[in-house]
């Protein structure tokens, strides 16, 4: 397929055209928005501790939990 191309340069160089020009036309047709939709991310966690008190729980694992979390993206 190389020796193709070799052999008809003109053909090679209008593909090429053809594809930039059709890349630059697919560009502008894309739908962009300005402000798009997006969804902050959520993180759900649920922790049991029988027979803690819900002070306790905060101590020691949600505090924990939140600390060890701050950074994550």
């Amino acid at each position: 397929m190389a020796n193709f191309f070799i052999d008809r340069p003109i053909f090679a160089w209008v593909l090429a055209i053809l594809l930039c020009l059709t890349g630059a036309l697919a560009i502008f047709s894309l739908p962009v928005e300005q402000y798009p939709d997006l969804a902050p991310p959520n993180v759900r966690i649920t922790a049991n501790y029988p027979g803690a008190s819900a002070q306790t729980l905060e101590n020691t694992v949600t505090q924990v939990i939140e600390q060890n979390m701050t950074g994550l993206r």
